[in-house]
């Protein structure tokens, strides 16, 4: 293990407090059910963070932010897709390349960063679940504050989800964290914990959160809780409760629905919070989006430090996702999802296209050919493609897993799904020890012998 001078270990506990302590609170924009407008970030004491409906809103606002900055928009999302087969690292950094190679270190940069941005998100959930049910505010209806108090839960819910499926078991926090030593000795949940803990998390969210009364996908609501709902029971193999959520969602064709054409949901740039997305995070001038610098060539003002690969830009272009990929001038790949100028690109958590695809695997998981094959043609009408000439179960399966794989190209989908489908053999990955990524080596150092290493680094 990597050895730290003393000095070193006091100035990373400060570095971890900071990181961990309350929110910065943000301006409040009124009216929960709004499209977000975030305006710079003005540090508060604690002792004022939540203390009425104003302050409440503020904070479950700073969450998602938090979230937004330090978690998806950035680094996260290559965890999801550098390990798949589909996207190539064009830098030199090896800190990236390790997450292509299958042979990340845990004392990689960018591990420690994704790990610290996650619990500095649980950590403003927590502040809300714990702070919000207390408040008294006479302007503060019973429906507000359980609608914000729900959304606490979703938000840990999905950084607990997200920790397993990276991780494995890692150690739950539920309460705030106000020093520097509080949470050092937390040791880690089993695999099975973390999991029963983000279901929960989401099963209060589900008896908190208010239905959609309106199109506002960057904010939690029921459906929202039902359709990360959908995703857990889909990576538990529950086909059942995978496909009985999944249902409840696509219900709702109201405010959620594939959009025609293909391009229509992120195209043109005035495609912000459609009825494809389930969940996204916004970004604005002042916060903007860090993936979008990654994927662009320097044509376009970006450094195309990952792009796609041949191979799947040309399995794009014929499955008429071809609004994906471009060239350069000299013929190079690059990803356009990300594409605005300034960066204002949303990051996308659920799209409804998920959704079909979750009840489209859970229902030939079960036999209902019938129904898999009508949500899986579903998406292909939706890219301008035929039906799928499957008809076998195995074959029907395969081909959801072959639309996975073009629908969720540039999105986190790839190596998780391969992980959790049996398949990572595919990409050279044999050894199971390889399936979760190492604990970081500061978290190790700072636990006092409370975290261990995952087996194999």
């Amino acid at each position: 293990m990597q050895r730290f001078h003393p000095y070193t270990i006091r100035l990373r506990s400060l570095i971890r407090v900071l990181r961990y302590l309350p929110l910065l609170a943000l301006p409040v924009v009124s009216g929960c059910k709004k499209f977000l407008t975030v305006l710079p970030v003005t540090d508060v004491s604690d002792a004022v963070t939540i203390v009425d409906a104003t302050s409440s809103e503020t904070a479950v606002r700073g969450v998602y932010r938090t979230m937004a900055e330090n978690y998806y928009g950035g680094l996260y999302e290559t965890f999801g897709y550098l390990g798949g087969d589909d996207i190539v690292w064009t830098g030199s950094q090896s800190v990236i390349q390790q997450f292509i190679s299958h042979t990340v270190a845990a004392d990689n940069d960018n591990l420690e960063s994704v790990w610290s941005g996650i619990y500095k998100t649980i950590n403003g959930a927590n502040q809300v679940i714990a702070k919000v049910p207390l408040v008294v505010d006479p302007t503060f209806t019973a429906g507000q504050q359980n609608q914000l108090t729900g959304e606490g839960y979703f938000l840990r819910a999905l950084c607990y989800f997200d920790l397993a499926r990276c991780w494995g078991g890692v150690p739950i926090t539920l309460v705030p964290t106000t020093s520097a030593t509080q949470k050092t000795s937390t040791p880690r949940s089993t695999l099975a914990q973390t999991y029963a803990q983000v279901l929960s998390d989401l099963n209060k969210a589900d008896s908190l959160l208010l239905k959609d009364t309106v199109q506002n996908p960057i904010r939690a609501s029921k459906e929202v809780a039902w359709a990360l709902k959908a995703r857990y029971y889909l990576y538990q193999q529950d086909w059942a409760n995978a496909e009985a959520y999944a249902s409840e969602v696509l219900a709702d064709n109201t405010f959620y629905q594939l959009l025609t054409p293909f391009s229509s949901w992120f195209q043109p740039a005035s495609a912000v919070g459609t009825k494809e997305s389930v969940l996204e995070l916004s970004y604005n001038a002042t916060y903007t989006n860090g993936s979008r610098g990654n994927w662009q060539p320097p044509a376009t003002g970006g450094t195309r430090q990952w792009a796609p690969s041949a191979t799947i830009a040309t399995l794009l272009t014929d499955s008429g996702r071809g609004a994906f990929v471009a060239q350069t001038s000299t013929g190079l790949w690059y990803g356009n999802l990300f594409y605005r100028s300034p960066a204002t690109d949303p990051s996308y958590i659920i799209r409804i296209a998920e959704v079909y695809l979750i009840r489209a695997e859970a229902r030939a998981e079960q036999g209902e050919l019938s129904g898999a094959l009508s949500d899986l043609n579903a998406i292909r009408t939706r890219a301008a493609q035929p039906n799928s000439t499957a008809t076998t179960q195995p074959d029907i399966i395969q081909a959801i897993y072959n639309e996975n794989r073009l629908e969720f190209a540039l999105e986190p989908h790839r190596w998780f799904d391969l992980v959790r489908w049996g398949q990572a053999a595919t990409v050279g990955v044999t050894n199971p020890d390889n399936l979760l990524f190492p604990i970081p080596t500061q978290e190790i150092t700072l636990s006092n012998g409370a975290l261990t290493q995952n087996p194999g680094y």
